[in-house]
């Protein structure tokens, strides 16, 4: 199981710290996180956590989040731990396992992602989520792979304005 990540985290100064916040703009940018609720916040090196409002319109019929919405936290919050030590290129999810424990009926869900081993060219990171209840309700490991997509190409992924 991930540990819990430390609340009020004080990111290190400097280079670590602009990556840390270009990649909270790179995923406030994606196209699809503007169909959710949800921020991503990296409190430190290898971690990241990423909350998330699930509303009906992300529920299957029977009432409770569709498990696309639990892969999509969970894979978000791995990838995030994972590419805080990659600062030059976009990761890939070359495979992801994941284990659902209880249904989401709604509301804040939080994703947490840790990092785990690999640093050259596959990373291994785990992540897992915690509804309002403080309940986990699933798990997962992912593993990432280094692409040819430098993140300094991307247009979501800049240092803050007020860094510059």
């Amino acid at each position: 199981m991930p540990p819990e990540l430390p609340r009020g985290a004080v990111p290190e100064e400097g280079g670590a710290s602009l990556h840390w916040r270009a990649l909270e703009g790179l995923y406030a940018s994606a196209p699809v996180n503007h169909k959710f609720r949800s921020s991503l916040e990296i409190p430190g090196e290898g971690l990241s956590r990423i909350t998330f409002v699930v509303e009906p319109d992300c529920f299957h019929a029977a009432g409770a989040a569709h498990g696309t919405i639990y892969f999509k936290m969970l894979d978000d919050a791995a990838f995030y731990a994972a590419n805080t030590l990659v600062t030059d290129r976009f990761l890939l999810t070359t495979s992801f396992n994941l284990h659902l424990s209880k249904p989401i009926k709604g509301g804040t869900v939080v994703a947490e992602g840790r990092w785990v081993s690999g640093r050259r060219r596959v990373l291994v990171a785990e992540s897992r989520l915690v509804d309002e209840e403080g309940d986990e309700v699933g798990r997962g490991t992912g593993t990432f792979m280094r692409s040819r997509i430098a993140l300094s190409g991307l247009p979501g992924y800049a240092a803050p304005a007020d860094a510059a």
